[in-house]
């Protein structure tokens, strides 16, 4: 920690021209309140919507289901993924559970759809990521 608080005031140092023990221990208070505010379960939701992303088959899914716009059938799903029928359904409880599609049973048929939260997501994605 000493080692931080030492690049912190030579960095507020080349910010404010001068640098006092005080400016420093404001500084730490100010970045202490935003990783207070922060909090650890925040923090690990949001890994968790992150980890589910994080394999192609599910990001492919997620993809999809929003590119669909409705609800899509597990048959539908499975003509898109390469993978089995047990994979698939193990990668569609991920999203579920991440918050990142919605499931119900329909008849005999299972049917998926992206939330809220997956289609905010790919959109960012899709214009923070260039092909280049």
């Amino acid at each position: 920690m000493a080692e931080a608080t030492e690049r912190l005031q030579r960095y507020l140092e080349d910010e404010l021209g001068e640098c006092r023990d005080e400016d420093v221990e404001r500084r730490l208070d100010e970045l202490g309140t935003l990783e207070k505010a922060l909090g650890p379960a925040q923090v690990d939701a949001e890994l968790d919507v992150l980890a589910a992303l994080a394999n192609e088959t599910r990001y492919t899914l997620a993809r999809v289901l929003v590119a669909a716009g409705e609800e899509l059938c597990v048959c539908e799903l499975q003509a898109v993924v390469d993978v089995s029928e047990s994979g698939l359904s193990h990668a569609l409880s991920a999203l579920v559970d991440a918050g990142l599609a919605t499931g119900r049973k329909d008849g005999r048929w299972k049917k998926y759809q992206a939330t809220n939260c997956a289609i905010t997501l790919v959109t960012v994605l899709d214009g923070s990521v260039s092909d280049e």
